[in-house]
């Protein structure tokens, strides 16, 4: 994921002018007040999110506070000092006295700029002190006609209208065209996975415009890294994020394979997660090493060509107990155990017993490594904190201690997850915590939540600590369902949930895939949510899901699908090499593919379930290639839409799954 530069019109080339001039109004002397190159780049940020106060990052929001509070006050207050106005002359002493005028400018401007000081100060504190991993305070409560909370014994008529679930792969209503469904939703997000795929291609490949790519990957080490997913629409093989991709789509087959199956799909993503799991285990050769990534960023981003065509070398990215990556390696062991357990299902034509036992002893063994030599990835490879820099490892080892569990039955990680590691990094009462590739906390919550509610253990302690799990967990959906008195504040007035102006829909679709699967697991174990004395039923969990989804393929205030090749209207300059650039014969260089990332023709090839970063915070959106921010899509966020479609795509009168996870 490109998140180091802009192409194109940068931000750089934005200009407002080369200074601007502020006259004082004293008749002895005249002030200029010129904007220099850091005056310049604060405006510019306002013209590169399209001229919305509504769309500025906290980042932006800060240089905004510095630029137009702090200067100005600064330049006021020095004024008042230097050039005061000396109204009067003692003829005795000769010296000046002030007028009372002057006493009352100095006096406002001391006043301001003490509370432009301490405003900054907490700026900095909030830039130093990032959010990502702390809760939601909430804010105002964003209310939309939504259904109102549910006392037992109402009439569940009165709930208000909600969405009528459908038959499994169907929606329940046509959102965009009546051609598609949620059944063409979940085929499009696994069809996008498969356009990402690295290595040798199978013969029965269903993407005509893609070919065998990277086969010499991990040549460097002396070990083969062939395999595996490019990220987003360049060509590196980050571990976390595409660990996290099999992890949410195994958990997706788990809770799901009914309705995938019913959407002939299952087979499909079972596919995709054993593409990917192959390539962990290759990554992991022996006992004490990882390779964590294959690609260096800075120099595939400056190339535009098709994977096919890849001319560059592609550097292994290696993890021991010199280099540790705890983050990565607790991932990467939560995606195997998941998926020993998609392979474990007897019966089914992906059963393969001997498969979940080699998946489990890499995972179980990844575990031990993560645990015995702590560390995050970035901290041993600064470089890669520009792309998807690790803001902690001990949520992803909680996770991987959280599948190991369901997966393997032992005890000792179960009290892992629940001791004094639950205790500490668990995040036990801070909600909403934003579930993505680098947080894992709430979905530790929402399914350390399903041992509590259909599992429940006999230990009194242990017992405690799981109900802290699913308290914390219970915060999280008060906060998402919008009539809640806990409502977050952090969505759009169409209704999305948007945390961040980097790719917004992650935290949507993973926000609405949490709410989907607690809200089954409420059902399952017959009881409602309450939110500060208000109940909600489990469907309301769904239909705010339902919200999401509906929002993300096209209602929305630009009536656009965010999902590509999903009705009609749905970006078509999306940002990516292999999609960008017509399989015309030509192989063209480094350099050379850079006329398509700037050819104004829309993508020859149409990358099918990609779902794009979305709109910022004012539900704008702009479809250019250049648009980094809001047209990348990357392989978590369609793997996570592939879990959500399919878990909507049932009735609750047909019954929660619950065959695959016991």
């Amino acid at each position: 994921m490109a998140r180091a530069r802009f192409g194109g019109e940068t931000r750089e080339e934005a200009s407002l002018g080369a200074s601007h001039k502020s006259r004082r109004k004293n008749p002895r002397k005249r002030v200029v007040f010129k904007i220099g190159p850091l005056e310049r780049h604060l405006l510019q940020s306002l013209v590169a999110v399209d001229g919305s106060w509504a769309s500025l990052s906290e980042g932006e929001a800060i240089e905004w506070f510095l630029l137009l509070i702090i200067c100005p006050v600064l330049y006021f207050f020095w004024g008042q000092i230097e050039m005061g106005n000396y109204g009067n002359i003692d003829d005795d002493d000769d010296e000046p006295t002030r007028s009372c005028g002057w006493y009352v400018r100095t006096f406002v401007g001391v006043l301001l700029l003490a509370g432009a000081v301490t405003g900054a100060a907490y700026g900095l504190y909030k830039v130093a002190h990032p959010a990502n991993k702390h809760g939601d305070s909430g804010g105002a409560p964003y209310t939309p006609s939504t259904p109102s909370p549910w006392t037992p014994g109402d009439d569940p008529s009165e709930d208000g209208p909600g969405p009528d679930f459908g038959p499994p792969g169907f929606a329940p209503t046509p959102i965009v065209s009546n051609n598609y469904s949620f059944g063409n939703a979940l085929e499009l997000s696994l069809t996008f996975l498969n356009i990402q795929k690295s290595g040798k291609l199978p013969a029965d490949n269903p993407i005509t415009w893609r070919g065998d790519s990277a086969l010499d990957d991990g040549s460097d080490a002396g070990v083969d890294l062939s395999g595996g997913l490019y990220d987003a629409g360049d060509h590196i093989k980050f571990g976390l994020p595409m660990a996290f991709t099999a992890t949410i789509l195994s958990w997706s087959v788990l809770e799901y394979a009914p309705q995938m199956t019913a959407a002939n799909q299952l087979n499909a993503a079972v596919d995709i997660i054993k593409w990917i799991t192959d390539y962990l285990i290759k990554s992991h050769p022996d006992n004490e090493t990882f390779y964590m990534q294959v690609g260096d960023p800075g120099a595939d981003h400056d190339c535009w060509q098709r994977p096919e065509d890849l001319s560059i070398s592609r550097p292994s990215y290696k993890l021991d107990p010199e280099s540790p990556g705890s983050d990565v390696m607790g991932e990467a062991a939560a995606a195997m155990a998941a998926a020993s357990l998609v392979f474990r299902q007897p019966g089914t034509t992906f059963e393969n017993p001997a498969y979940a036992n080699l998946l489990l002893s890499h995972a179980a063994g990844l575990f031990e490594f993560a645990d015995q030599y702590p560390g995050s990835y970035t901290e041993s490879y600064p470089t890669m904190q520009m792309y998807y820099n690790s803001t902690g490892f001990e949520d992803e080892l909680l996770w991987a201690a959280t599948w190991l569990h369901y997966a393997t039955g032992d005890q000792y990680y179960l009290d892992y997850a629940t001791g004094q590691q639950g205790e500490t990094f668990g995040g036990w009462g801070k909600a909403p915590l934003w579930f993505s590739w680098d947080d894992k906390r709430s979905g530790v919550h929402v399914l350390l939540s399903r041992k509590h509610l259909l599992q429940p253990t006999g230990d009194k302690l242990q017992a405690s600590k799981l109900l802290n799990y699913k308290t914390t967990a219970d915060k999280l959906m008060c906060a998402l369902i919008p009539n809640s008195p806990t409502a977050s504040a952090k969505r759009t007035k169409g209704g999305m949930i948007w945390v961040t102006q980097w790719s917004a829909s992650v935290h949507t679709v993973n926000a609405a895939f949490l709410a989907l699967i607690y809200s089954d697991y409420l059902d399952a174990a017959k009881l409602t949510l309450t939110c500060s004395g208000n109940i909600y039923k489990p469907d309301q969990l769904r239909y705010f899901a339902y919200s999401q989804v509906d929002y993300l393929l096209g209602k929305n205030p630009m009536e656009m699908s965010y999902l590509v090749g999903y009705g009609d209207n749905y970006p078509k300059f999306l940002h990516h090499r292999g999609a960008s650039i017509p399989s015309d014969g030509v192989q063209y260089d480094c350099k050379g593919g850079f006329q398509w990332l700037h050819s104004t023709a829309e993508n020859p090839h149409v990358a099918s379930g990609a779902l794009v970063g979305g709109p910022f915070f004012n539900d704008s959106y702009s479809d250019y290639r250049d648009n980094i921010q809001q047209n990348e899509a990357s392989i978590y966020n369609s793997a996570s839409l592939a879990g959500l479609v399919a878990g909507l795509s049932f009735t609750a009168q047909q019954g929660i799954p619950k065959t695959y996870l016991s």
